[in-house]
């Protein structure tokens, strides 16, 4: 008898062929075995089946169902009994195989619809046909054919573009866990494409949090990994997708290369962020909050980059002298001794320092002012008012004018449509 690799779960259907369920147990040596069968057949089991298991699994149960002709009430039982089995014994995605080869067409119905977000293996020993590919099997006078198939293979086209449509809304780590379990559950050739989908939605979750290191790591991976794909045709849209995590890709090593305390392109992807957190995430109160950080940001790199004036360490000798006197008074850390600008005087240090991002600040600044207010009075801010998301937008216009930022710039997540 052909042996292959011991599993770590098997369900079997059994009905009145007790020689094709020992063939298919001896076979396949389970960790944990579930018999699905009639109250009837417990007998069966006990006098044929068990005596004849080579190497008896280390735990083992049944589901009994009361009529295997009649399909709703066989789901039900099947539905209310296998999950929590396989909970106890720590079944994880991919480690079962099911046997469907004693069932009725209800009983493989149902069995197979409950089992299958573990199921990575359908088996059966059918009879012996031309055309029928598997292992030839002689079962006393019956020539048989030991089958075997994965449903996740055609399955996972369904739960891919699932996995797509929580990516496409920011929920990067729900589309990662998504493509993680279609990973353990696919064929082989199939886990690399999913391992990268995994990968990318990881990259974009880090990068959501601003773990750009990480992010940038885990898009490499995963692009190379997609590059790969798409040269053996892929799902249809890959080609299409790539470009796009590359140009993400390019952006994260800019960021992440950059050796400067103020990196400049920081703001440029807060900016971004804010565009997610207000369209993708529906989010207005983290989108002001990301939105003041990156004015914040454009000054601390202007200050730092142009006038070697760090926001959150100044020297006073650096300051245009008018205003030495007030950072003296005012921006005075008790703590460490240091004077650190809010964000206003950072941009009235330029303005004095002439340079043409704080005048246009100060330009701005009627403007801003009421936005900035509304900012301030925000639940995220300091207040107890929820913010608008037509008042972010507002900020986040004057922002860009401000900046002289084109938005093209700035990194776009891509759209998964695979």
């Amino acid at each position: 008898m052909a042996q292959d690799q011991p599993i770590k779960a098997l369900v079997i259907a059994l009905v009145d062929d007790p020689a094709s369920a020992i063939y298919s147990i001896n076979r396949l040596n389970p960790d944990t075995l579930c018999f699905v069968l009639p109250e009837g057949r417990k007998t069966l089991v006990e006098s044929d089946v068990q005596p004849k298991i080579q190497q008896m699994p280390r735990r083992w149960d049944w589901i009994v169902i009361a009529d295997p002709t009649e399909l709703l009430s066989t789901y039900q039982t099947i539905a209310r009994s296998l999950p929590d089995l396989l909970r106890t014994w720590e079944i994880q995605p991919g480690e079962l195989v099911v046997d469907l080869g004693g069932a009725t067409s209800s009983m493989a119905g149902a069995l197979a619809l409950v089992a299958l977000p573990w199921t990575s293996r359908v088996v059966e020993l059918a009879p012996a046909r031309e055309g029928l590919e598997g292992d030839r099997i002689e079962l006393g006078s019956k020539a048989l054919v030991w089958t075997q198939t994965n449903p996740w293979d055609e399955q996972a086209t369904v739960s891919r573009r699932e996995g797509c449509e929580l990516f496409n809304r920011g929920l990067f780590h729900a589309a990662a866990k998504m493509f993680h379990d279609i990973e353990l559950l696919v064929s082989g050739g199939q886990k690399p494409l999913y391992r990268a989908f995994k990968d990318l939605a990881e990259g974009y979750d880090l990068w959501e949090r601003f773990h750009y290191r990480q992010a940038w790591d885990k898009l490499k991976t995963a692009t190379k990994a997609l590059e790969m794909a798409a040269l053996w045709g892929g799902p249809p849209g890959l080609k299409a997708v790539v470009p796009p995590i590359k140009a993400n890709a390019g952006f994260l090593e800019k960021l992440v290369l950059d050796p400067a305390e103020a990196k400049e392109f920081v703001p440029l992807d807060l900016l971004g962020h804010v565009d997610r957190r207000l369209r993708t995430g529906r989010d207005p109160e983290g989108a002001m909050t990301a939105l003041v950080r990156a004015l914040e940001a454009f000054a601390q790199v202007r200050l730092y980059k142009t006038h070697k004036i760090k926001s959150w360490d100044v020297s006073l000798r650096q300051l245009p002298e008018a205003l030495q006197e007030t950072c003296r008074t005012c921006y005075l850390e008790d703590i460490d001794g240091k004077y650190k600008l809010p964000l206003q005087a950072q941009f009235r240090v330029l303005a004095g320092l002439g340079d043409q991002l704080g005048q246009a600040f100060l330009r701005e600044w009627q403007k801003m002012k009421p936005l900035l207010d509304a900012a301030n009075h925000a639940v995220l801010g300091h207040g107890f008012d929820p913010i608008k998301s037509e008042r972010v937008q507002q900020l986040y216009d004057v922002v860009v004018k401000l900046a002289g930022v084109n938005e093209t710039s700035l990194p776009k997540f891509p759209v998964l449509s695979l």
